[in-house]
């Protein structure tokens, strides 16, 4: 969500008791609102100087869960929280700690919503020296009940994807030491007059691995913008981890992301390029082009349909105007002219010649029609996404939850490891 400027005012080093904030005469539809959000254990975050404070709006009292459940009763009663109290730890003239308390002895009963209420909304203010260093500040947040409370899960997954890496590079190397020990058992009981064997096994193929692909144009746009994100991830990544780029600032990951992303075009461009030069192509201009479309548009009309939805609702987390607009100056002045400018380096310095391991045969094998279901496309694509998967999906889970949960994410080395993992075992 965006951030909206709150009502509280707050001075440095400027301690407030009790100051009225407002006071608000409640419907009882509004009344209901906040009944039915305290229900939910909603709760507000706030942020000053980048420092998160959360906490909930308001708490339930006596509540028997089994008894409303069974027969409607036992709700309990429902108090508001209308005062707040922040205090700000200080160390050199700068906020190191933020905390909002709520004060239970001012909550405000809400249980019966069939009359309007007043309520006044009130806030203190208190500053406290601390000993936490400015470049430290985040740490505190590291055991907050509002992030993930270990990181033992997060060593299970790393865990998880060595062995993993282990498992493939074992299996790979049994299945090449087998293979390879029948050839050469059988080519050193071959007699000399013999000349010809019947092919199997990988010979059969062996001939068509790097044949090129009929859609060769989509082909390398689609492995330039794939080289394109991958390197743009490892900048990140890289930026994050080196604190470079500030993980604790709101905001700051995506735009990072965001600008790399622009710049990396060039790498799309140059790969795309050069592979299709190798594949004997000649319309290089089509292939730059699908290259600078290929991720961005599908990516700017799912972003398109999401924020409709969000400003179609209300929500603050719809992008306004301005940032769409500045989004899309830096896909045509930025993304475009440096894939463009990719392409032409690898035009007219990429080495174009293709240097097969294999010779390609000139006539394709015909790939059978009737295969079990195993053997089948889809099936194999479902079994060649779920090993990598399964190596990032615990990193993606608190990733999400991060994005989506308000949750803070602070474990970049670990999130780097497992990004080299899944590189290593896709």
């Amino acid at each position: 969500d965006r951030r909206e400027s709150s009502p509280y005012v707050v001075e440095f080093q400027q301690k407030v008791e009790d100051r009225v904030l407002c006071e608000q005469n409640f419907s009882t539809e509004q009344l209901a609102v906040f009944k039915d959000a305290i229900a939910n254990s909603y709760y507000f975050e706030m942020y000053v100087e980048d420092l998160p404070m959360s906490g909930f709006i308001g708490d339930i009292i006596d509540e028997d869960v089994v008894a409303q459940d069974i027969m409607g009763t036992g709700e309990g009663k429902t108090f508001l929280f209308p005062h707040l109290q922040f205090i700000f730890g200080v160390n050199k003239n700068k906020i190191v700690s933020a905390a909002v308390r709520t004060d239970a002895s001012k909550k405000v009963d809400i249980s019966d919503v069939s009359a309007p209420q007043k309520i006044t909304f009130t806030y203190s203010v208190d500053f406290v020296p601390e000993d936490l260093e400015w470049k430290h500040r985040m740490k505190r947040y590291t055991h907050s009940m509002f992030a993930p409370a270990s990181t033992e899960i997060h060593w299970l997954s790393i865990i998880n994807s060595c062995v993993l890496v282990l498992l493939l590079t074992a299996f790979l190397t049994i299945i090449f030491m087998r293979v390879l020990k029948n050839d050469f058992t059988n080519y050193m009981d071959i007699e000399e007059e013999i000349v010809e064997e019947e092919e199997s096994g990988w010979k059969l193929i062996h001939g068509d691995v790097f044949r090129f692909p009929q859609q060769s144009t989509l082909f390398c746009a689609a492995v330039g913008s794939g080289n394109q994100l991958l390197v743009s991830t490892f900048i990140v990544l890289l930026l994050a981890l080196t604190g470079k780029v500030s993980t604790t600032r709101r905001g700051s990951i995506l735009a990072a992301a965001v600008i790399i992303y622009s710049f990396m075009s060039v790498v799309g461009g140059y790969s795309a390029t050069r592979l299709y030069f190798q594949m004997n192509g000649k319309a290089w201009s089509r292939c730059v082009l699908l290259t600078a479309v290929l991720f961005p548009i599908p990516a700017a009309l799912v972003f398109s349909y999401v924020n409709s939805v969000a400003i179609a609702h209300g929500s603050i987390s719809a992008l306004p105007f301005s940032t769409v607009f500045t989004i899309a100056a830096l896909y045509f002045f930025i993304c475009v002219p440096l894939t463009l400018t990719g392409g032409i380096l690898a035009k007219n310095f990429a080495k174009k010649d293709m240097e097969a391991p294999t010779r390609t045969t000139k006539v394709a094998r015909e790939i059978p029609t009737e295969t079990p279901l195993f053997k089948s496309r889809p099936f194999q694509m479902l079994v060649a996404g779920f090993l990598p998967f399964s190596a990032v999906y615990i990193e993606l889970h608190y990733i999400f939850t991060s994005m989506w949960g308000h949750q803070i994410y602070t474990l970049f080395g670990i999130l780097f490891f497992a990004f080299v993992l899944l590189v290593i075992v896709t």
